[in-house]
């Protein structure tokens, strides 16, 4: 395992600034430029394998399952938390949806856009600025189909009680939608316990990689529910075919699968090795504490 020191170093950056905003976007790792500049010297001088670089998104199903603790059947690969969460709100049974008003708009408009094939979509207020778990549950009932929220939210910082909405949706036969866009990577995501049935991410903020690399994770059974948005010649087993029919879609999560941006995808295998390195639960106790202190000090500091 890295130590923080040695993770450090990945990242010449850090040798000269202080690095605040990861949650937007982190600086490049080395590895992952070094990946992309090979990449892009093959592109330049005709010598691209494209094969090669189409293995990419494969590869970083098997990372991001080892990351999770979960089957690689069970992930789709995706550009953005909002094609994920389109394509869960394509496959959805009629019924009720909650979400919290101030949403990120990816985890937002998807389900919103559903209210024109029927569905009941229920936006859940903030209240002095945070939107809390009891009112939420409160909102919850047999005619809930989803309920979908993110892990962390990025406009104040606040980190959704999981354990408790698994809990409130099981006790009505809901499903549950996890973004964790602004947590997986710094936080440590216990899928065992939590048991979400849809779990996106998007990987360009803590999890380093490049913008347009997302993953999609869900259950063994909903998996073969899911109903691909954009089908493509990725959607199917492989060895993927390229002309003719019919459409028969691939086992598992796979079906989803959308037509990858290689270089996206060249540059995300080094930035899972990465976090592959790292302990969970150590780097969520070192970040939470760094939150912890920087928050004392400035208000410290007025």
């Amino acid at each position: 395992m890295l130590s923080s020191e040695q993770f450090r170093a990945h990242f010449p950056a850090l040798q000269r600034h202080v690095w605040l905003d990861t949650p937007a976007s982190p600086p490049a790792a080395l590895g992952v430029v070094r990946a992309l500049q090979s990449a892009l010297d093959a592109w330049l001088y005709g010598e691209l394998d494209w094969t090669e670089w189409d293995r990419a998104p494969a590869a970083s199903r098997s990372s991001v399952a080892r990351l999770l603790g979960i089957a690689e059947e069970r992930i789709a690969l995706m550009g953005s938390v909002a094609e994920a969460a389109a394509t869960v709100a394509k496959s959805l049974p009629p019924g009720r949806i909650i979400v919290p008003a101030q949403e990120f708009r990816s985890n937002l408009f998807p389900w919103q856009q559903l209210e024109r094939t029927g569905h009941e979509i229920v936006l859940i207020p903030a209240r002095d600025g945070h939107t809390r778990t009891e009112d939420i549950v409160a909102a919850l009932d047999t005619r809930t189909v989803l309920l979908a929220i993110s892990d962390v939210l990025s406009i104040d910082g606040h980190r959704a009680d999981l354990m408790a909405l698994r809990q409130a949706t099981n006790e009505v036969g809901a499903r549950l939608f996890v973004d964790a866009t602004q947590s997986l990577g710094v936080l440590h995501l216990d899928m065992g316990k939590v048991r979400p049935d849809y779990l996106a991410v998007h990987g360009y903020k803590w999890m380093l990689c490049p913008r347009g690399t997302a993953w999609l994770a869900t259950t063994p059974k909903l998996a073969e529910e899911l109903v691909p948005l954009l089908p493509s010649w990725k959607s199917t087993d492989p060895p993927h075919g390229y002309f003719g029919g019919p459409f028969v879609p691939a086992r598992g999560a796979a079906r989803c699968d959308t037509s990858p941006a290689w270089l996206s995808w060249i540059g995300a295998l080094p930035a899972l090795d990465l976090l592959l390195d790292l302990d969970a639960e150590q780097v969520e106790r070192h970040c939470v504490q760094l939150a912890a202190d920087f928050r004392a000090r400035a208000i410290d500091a007025g």
